[in-house]
């Protein structure tokens, strides 16, 4: 196949073996900044998915805490096909350093009693959300942590 402009695009989805935390992309900026993104995959791919209630609360808690732990927080997005999220940091690529921050924010994410910003004001659907499914997505993910630095079958 042809390679692509979108780094996901290039990566066979057929020989991941989920759930895994790697490095997507890097970013150097003409000023001398590093933008590197990462693939943090909670299901395999055209296998299982999340459903949206509960990445949509991942989402919002991953994004609020994370930053209780890490200055270098940029962005964190779902991905469309529901099998995962990005996390872009302004920082040199560093696997094991991402997994220790994943792996703290993911606990505190299980201590939460609502999702951060869950409501009509602070949410374009704030009716939209599953602390439940949040949890449980986490605590799995949290469950094979060992896992998460390998990336292929």
């Amino acid at each position: 196949m042809p390679k692509m402009n979108v780094e996901s695009f290039n990566l066979d989805h057929r020989t991941v073996a989920a759930p895994f935390i790697r490095v997507a992309d890097v970013k150097r900026l003409p000023h001398g900044d590093v933008l590197t993104k990462y693939d943090i995959r909670f299901t395999q791919p055209n296998i299982a998915h999340l459903e949206t209630p509960a990445i949509h609360s991942i989402e919002h808690s991953f994004a609020e805490l994370a930053r209780n732990h890490s200055d270098h927080v940029v962005d964190f997005s779902p991905m469309g096909c529901q099998t995962g999220f990005y996390l872009i940091l302004a920082s040199e690529p560093d696997v094991p350093g991402v997994c220790t921050l994943v792996e703290e924010t993911f606990t505190d994410m299980l201590e939460l009693s609502q999702v951060p910003a869950a409501n009509e004001v602070q949410c374009g659907w704030g009716a939209h959300h599953s602390l439940e499914g949040m949890k449980s997505a986490v605590g799995e993910m949290l469950a094979h942590r060992s896992e998460w630095e390998t990336v292929s079958r």
